[in-house]
Parts: C-alpha cells; structure tokens; sequence
C-alpha cells in the first residue's frame, strides 16, 4: 500500500511538472516578439553614445521617459497612443531599423509593449525590437547612467 502511495504521488508530481512546463512554454511562445527582437539596454546605449542613433527609429510607448533621441507616442495600451505610433511607422519602410520601449513595470505587467509590437508584426516591419527594459526605466536605463534626453 505504501509502494503504490509513493508511486501515485510521484505520477502526481511528474503530471504536476508536466502542466506547469508547457503552461510556461504557451506563455512565453504567446509574446509577440521573439528573443533575437529583444535589445539589451547597453546595445542601445552603446549605438546612441556613438552617434550612429540615426541607424535606429526609437518609440517611447509609454509614460516612463525620454531616452535620447526618442520619439514619444504615448501609451499604446491607449487608441490615441497606438493610432499615433501607427501614424508614425506609416512613414518608414518597412526594414527600418525600429526599436520600442515603456519601462512603466516589469514585461509581464507592461500593458502598452504587446499592442505596439504586435502593431509592428501586423505592418510588417523586418527590422524591429523591443528594448529589454525587464525591470522597467529606472533600473535598466536612468541607474545604469544611459543617455537621456536633457
């Protein structure tokens, strides 16, 4: 009784493991964006000290600040906001180089990232990031002393 006990409870275990793994994989394959579309903060930070911002058309999307050279659309979480960047993206082609950010919160709270990249996927942009602002604005940008817009 005792064996069949362990062994119903490892078989719980492993089921357990089981939906929690692919619960995690729906999650992360539901992001509209993929690994190699997400920029790191000192990548960015590197190309707008060296000057070369012009290679790079950059969208702030929410309300956190201005990071040097950016162009502030508002929220996308908001009509206004995604009607505005989607003005915005009508005059580019569609390899530009585009990156966005928010940095409001966290990825997983941030409720203006998925409409403006998802946005970006639906226009058929080519060449386009989301900037890996994970924690949000002030952590990894303004305390890193990357540039802002004065």
């Amino acid at each position: 009784m005792k064996k069949t006990k362990i062994v119903f409870l490892s078989l719980l275990a492993v089921v357990a493991m089981a939906f929690t793994f692919k619960s995690f994989t729906i999650q992360k394959a539901q992001e509209p964006w993929t690994e190699k579309q997400l920029m790191q903060p000192y990548e960015l930070a590197k190309i707008l000290n060296d000057n070369k911002s012009q290679e790079i058309i950059l969208y702030s999307i929410g309300p956190a600040g201005p990071v040097k050279n950016s162009i502030e659309v508002g929220p996308a979480k908001e009509k206004e906001g995604l009607d505005k960047l989607k003005n915005e993206l009508h005059k580019l082609p569609k390899d530009a180089h585009v990156v966005i950010y928010c940095g409001c919160c966290p990825f997983k709270d941030c409720p203006n990232i998925r409409p403006a990249f998802n946005l970006l996927n639906e226009m058929k942009f080519t060449n386009h990031k989301l900037l890996n602002l994970s924690s949000n604005l002030k952590v990894d940008w303004i305390d890193k002393g990357y540039p802002m817009n004065e």
